[in-house]
């Protein structure tokens, strides 16, 4: 069927629903002149007359009640399934890949999972722990989690947590024969557990500041992870120092298990943010993880 046909039976069908030219010409948007110009041309196309007309009313003939049921029916079927697939646009469903670190994922994408995920089966989220900057455009991530100080200003950034501060740790074993750091220059003559930033092979340099006076310090090590877990246990299990985020740690300091040092050279720092590009068009299922991670104070 070409355009015109289609055109042209919906104005048919317009006028054998309304049983006015009048009232169906407002309902399609045009005049009654134009609308009655397109029914005359479609029953002299088909060669019979599709409706009496009197100066009172209109009604189909027995041509134009047979199209009408013919055709009425498969008009609705269409109709009903573009509002399905308009419905579907709206569903949130589809996959979402994030970068994140580890402990943003357990402490802030776990818990907004939690509350989405069983609700909207037809959401997937791929989470990649990566402790670089990735570039999201590049490597196809729909976000990235990060400290909101490394999201580049060309993003847009959402707060998903509070500020935040680092913890420079060690189990009470490693510390039975060894002074506690009081400066972190003094990191120097400690065994320090290093961590390697997988995107630029290199080895994170610990970041410190007090007083407005920032201090880097590339501490040395017999261990060296791609992971904050591998550092955590590490800790824990008295290979020496690790700079961890504040959070990660609390409850392994609070039972003793680990004794924080150099808190005073720790400051805080603006907490974690969801990041991804200005240019993105969110779908309903981004829209809602988006909403789920929001920080609220």
């Amino acid at each position: 069927m070409d355009r015109d046909n289609a055109s042209d039976l919906l104005a048919f069908l317009a006028v054998a629903r309304e049983r006015s030219f009048t009232r169906a010409a407002a309902k399609l948007g045009m005049s009654q002149p134009a609308l009655s110009q397109i029914v005359r041309a479609l029953e002299e196309r088909l060669g019979v007359r599709l409706l009496s007309r009197t100066t009172r009313s209109v009604a189909p003939t027995q041509a134009g009640e047979r199209l009408l049921n013919t055709i009425a029916p498969r008009f609705d079927e269409m109709d009903a399934e573009l509002a399905k697939l308009g419905e579907l646009r709206e569903t949130p469903a589809g996959t979402i890949r994030v970068t994140s670190t580890e402990y943003a994922a357990d402490a802030i994408l776990m818990p907004a999972l939690k509350k989405i995920l069983p609700e909207y089966p037809d959401i997937k989220v791929e989470v990649v722990f990566d402790y670089g900057l990735s570039d999201i455009v590049a490597q196809q991530y729909d976000a990235g989690i990060r400290p909101g100080a490394l999201v580049a200003k060309d993003m847009i950034a959402v707060r998903v947590g509070p500020d935040t501060r680092m913890a420079v740790v060690g189990a009470p074993s490693y510390f039975a024969a060894r002074k506690k750091p009081r400066t972190p220059q003094e990191l120097t003559e400690h065994n320090c557990i290093n961590l390697r930033l997988p995107t630029h092979s290199r080895v994170y340099v610990w970041e410190f500041e007090k007083n407005g006076r920032a201090l880097n310090v590339r501490v040395e090590g017999q261990l060296v992870f791609n992971s904050a877990t591998g550092l955590l246990n590490a800790a824990l299990n008295g290979f020496g120092l690790a700079l961890l985020m504040e959070g990660y740690v609390q409850e392994h300091i609070a039972r003793g298990r680990l004794v924080r040092v150099l808190s005073d050279w720790c400051p805080p720092f603006a907490g974690y943010h969801l990041y991804y590009p200005s240019r993105r068009q969110p779908s309903p299922a981004f829209s809602l993880l988006v909403d789920a991670l929001r920080y609220r104070r």
